[in-house]
């Protein structure tokens, strides 16, 4: 079964930045959208934003605009999210979502998930 690999995350100071990345573990027949969500402990998984299939379109939660950026490299079939000005409440765990409905926020509109990474920002 697809999922996605994800890569990056890590522990960095209060204005620091970090890149993660997103990839399918194998080739898909169709070009999905990507949606990135991030769950802080205790939280329940929060929309952070996505993707278009093919780069042309992203969309930023009130969070993520100004310091995040959605990117798209179609040919390593890989999805990035560079995030800056990091904070505090920006910690948690980050998943990347794979979909058909584009800029979808509801977790059950995701065909498969990678296994999320961990960002911590410490102040």
């Amino acid at each position: 079964q697809v999922q996605l690999v994800q890569s990056g995350g890590g522990l960095v100071q209060a204005g620091g930045s970090l890149t993660l990345s997103c990839a399918p573990s194998e080739r898909t027949e169709i070009t999905y959208a990507i949606g990135w969500f991030r769950q802080a402990p205790g939280k329940e998984r929060e929309f952070v934003g996505g993707i278009g299939p093919y780069g042309l379109n992203t969309y930023y939660t009130d969070p993520a605009k100004g310091r995040f950026t959605f990117s798209r490299d179609p040919a390593k079939d890989t999805v990035y999210l560079q995030m800056t000005n990091l904070k505090p409440e920006d910690t948690g765990v980050y998943y990347c979502g794979a979909t058909t409905i584009v800029f979808t926020s509801t977790p059950a509109n995701y065909a498969f998930w990678g296994r999320g990474t961990q960002v911590t920002v410490s102040s």
